[in-house]
């Protein structure tokens, strides 16, 4: 196996960080599982997987380049990635014959090609459930951000152009009474529908399949089985499905144009949902009312277009920015591990549907 250090990471573990303490064995392997961690994770999350493997993380936390990448899955037991990270077919390919475990912090894994990780006998896990509440309340604050205009009230004030208090004064619209669609009525999206009850919307969603009807009935919500029929007919509408080939650019020029003048468009979920030159147009001429947005096509990269835009609230990504979801997370990156170094199934293994 590969034993050089990966530039710009720091070894920790084995009996000198420890202690002499001796290591943890697992029934698959005679040592301690080789982990290399792409990116700073929570210090206590760290600092367990330093207790339990041999492990390598980014202090610098910056994200690798293509050549750090390619030699960490040829030096790795098990890979830990964020969605920062582009795992491709050819990285796969050239990975090193130890590499039988991505474990990535994050529950999407759009970035990973599970097609090619699958067929050189690599399993793919992730962390679902533990930032339900995170993102369908961060849904939630755009809902309320987005229609009563509090983004633009803060930079008004902040500019010093704020001359008091009038009656006409950066009016908005409420949000009881209006139609909110959801599309992807999953675990997030069934937490937004929650939220959005309790402020007075009635919900509307599109999925791929309907809910059972106990599901539906304390909502009191409306399945639509076309998105376009859907789009036409709320006012607030909120992405909250995964990134697939079906879904990439599902929201562009023709889709906006279905949506009422008076719409929202609130995505949270993936950037590449969205036609983002499409969006700017249909913002800037008016055709709908305005956007919040956590995610973008080219993120890091924003759009210069949207950042002159008075009717959009943007924020940098930060949908699962929580202490306690940081945490979460982490904690079931090492349940997988570990389930998965004593040869049984991970808990959270994701099976694909090619």
């Amino acid at each position: 196996m590969h034993t050089g250090a990966i530039p710009g990471l720091r070894l920790w573990g084995g009996a000198a960080y420890h202690g002499g303490m001796p290591a943890t064995r697992y029934s698959k392997y005679d040592r301690k599982l080789r982990v290399i961690v792409t990116r700073r994770l929570p210090q206590a999350v760290e600092t367990r997987m330093a207790e339990l493997f041999d492990v390598e993380l980014n202090f610098a936390d910056t994200a690798f380049t293509r050549e750090q990448m390619a030699a960490a899955m040829a030096a790795a037991d098990v890979l830990v990635p964020t969605v920062t990270d582009d795992i491709d077919a050819s990285l796969i390919e050239g990975s090193g014959p130890d590499l039988k475990l991505i474990a990535n912090f994050g529950t999407g894994v759009d970035h990973i090609d599970l097609a090619a990780a699958r067929e050189k006998g690599i399993t793919v896990t992730n962390t679902p459930g533990v930032l339900t509440d995170d993102a369908a309340d961060l849904v939630m604050a755009l809902i309320l951000s987005v229609p009563r205009r509090l983004s633009e009230g803060e930079k008004l004030l902040r500019a010093g152009q704020w001359g008091g208090w009038a009656p006409t004064g950066m009016l908005g619209h409420r949000i009881t009474g209006k139609r909110l669609g959801i599309v992807g009525m999953g675990r997030i999206g069934q937490a937004v529908a929650a939220r959005a009850r309790a402020f007075g919307l009635s919900i509307h969603y599109h999925n791929r399949h309907r809910l059972p009807k106990a599901a539906e009935a304390p909502l009191e919500a409306t399945w639509w089985p076309t998105l376009d029929a859907m789009l036409e007919r709320v006012d607030i509408v909120s992405l909250n499905c995964p990134e697939t080939a079906e879904t990439r650019r599902m929201i562009n020029a023709e889709r906006l144009g279905l949506m009422q003048p008076h719409a929202y468009l609130i995505n949270v979920a993936r950037g590449a949902l969205v036609d983002e030159e499409a969006l700017v147009s249909a913002l800037g001429s008016g055709r709908i009312a305005g956007a919040g947005l956590d995610v973008f096509e080219q993120e890091p990269a924003v759009s210069p277009q949207l950042l002159k835009l008075p009717n959009v609230v943007l924020l940098p990504h930060m949908g699962s920015a929580t202490f306690e979801g940081r945490q979460a997370m982490g904690e079931k990156v090492i349940a997988n591990i570990r389930m998965f170094g004593d040869g049984h199934r991970p808990p959270d293994q994701v099976i694909a549907d090619f």
